[in-house]
């Protein structure tokens, strides 16, 4: 049976350790913070932050193996799911509102 893992990207340790500085430099801002992985395809892993006072944000790490090493790192509380009580600490302000009002119907139009 072949091995289907597949090998990580030269460099993995490395990137892993930056985005960890990354994830602990968003946590000190925002007083902590939460995360979730996402898988995006050939581009790798999202990894959304969620911090205490509901600042939010994400970085992008080149496989899903790399994005859990820098969350470990890190110290991250990984969710498996974004469910309401998570995505209930998200805060959203006027600048989130009116970028999602373009694609609202009767929102402002994108041109």
């Amino acid at each position: 049976m072949a091995d289907t893992k597949q090998a990580e990207p030269r460099g993995a340790e490395r990137k892993a350790a930056k985005l960890a500085k990354e994830i602990k430099a968003f946590a000190g801002q925002h007083g902590g913070a939460e995360g979730k992985l996402a898988h995006i395809g050939q581009a790798g892993t999202r990894i959304v932050l969620v911090g205490e006072d509901g600042g939010w944000g994400d970085l992008v790490a080149p496989s899903y193996a790399i994005a859990e090493q820098a969350a470990e790192l890190a110290g991250l509380t990984l969710h498996e799911e974004f469910d309401g009580e998570f995505a209930a600490k998200v805060v959203t302000g006027p600048y989130e509102w009116t970028r999602m009002a373009g694609i609202q119907v009767g929102g402002p139009s994108n041109s």
